[in-house]
């Protein structure tokens, strides 16, 4: 398996499906020097999708659902992104810019299938991008039902933000690394203290 767009990031992927919504949410242009963004063009989207797909296959040992993104789909896979990556900071208590409700996120469409061996299973439906959104969903909710989704975080660093899954003891990781990020925030926390105490005297 291979999550292309959390790999280049130098990160482990979740458990299983949840990998799909890291590698997803992963897709941002973020690091230092910044990668592209994968869903930028029909052709660069196409591609993560196809090599997600195929991960997701792996990692689940089911079908690789066939999506087609028209270039209208691929505006909308970006925005679905961003705001299932606002919701996950929210939800992770991060501060988060205050908007209206995320309109790609209200309704998306799925279905329940029992399947030759009586399990039940949730599926993906819709077309495009709904259908990509639908099958990230899917595995979210699998997650938060099985207590996985909240090691899903973004890096409290604004200026990277990648997704990373905290396999922290006590789940208190806040950094994807905290040699990059995590001691550039504390480095300018200390300057900005030291400032601070130059200021008082």
């Amino acid at each position: 398996m291979s999550w292309t767009a959390t790999a280049r990031y130098g990160l482990d992927p979740a458990p299983g499906g949840l990998a799909f919504v890291q590698d997803l949410l992963n897709t941002l242009s973020a690091g230092k020097p910044r990668e592209p963004d994968l869903l930028q063009t029909s052709e660069g989207a196409g591609a993560w999708l196809d090599e997600a797909l195929r991960s997701w296959s792996g990692a689940t040992h089911r079908p690789a659902p066939g999506i087609e993104l028209t270039a209208e789909d691929v505006r909308g896979l970006r925005e679905f992104r961003d705001d299932l990556a606002q919701v996950l900071e929210a939800r992770a208590g991060h501060s988060v810019p205050e908007s209206g409700p995320v309109a790609s996120l209200m309704t998306l469409p799925a279905a329940l299938r029992l399947d030759e061996h009586g399990s039940l299973r949730a599926e993906p439906r819709g077309t495009g991008w709904r259908q990509v959104a639908s099958l990230a969903l899917i595995e979210a909710y699998q997650a938060q039902c099985t207590d996985l989704l909240r090691r899903l975080k973004s890096c409290r660093n604004p200026r990277c933000a990648t997704a990373f899954y905290d396999r922290s003891r006590n789940n208190s990781g806040v950094w994807h690394d905290v040699r990059v990020c995590g001691n550039a925030a504390n480095l300018r926390n200390y300057r900005a203290r030291k400032r601070a105490g130059a200021e008082r005297t």
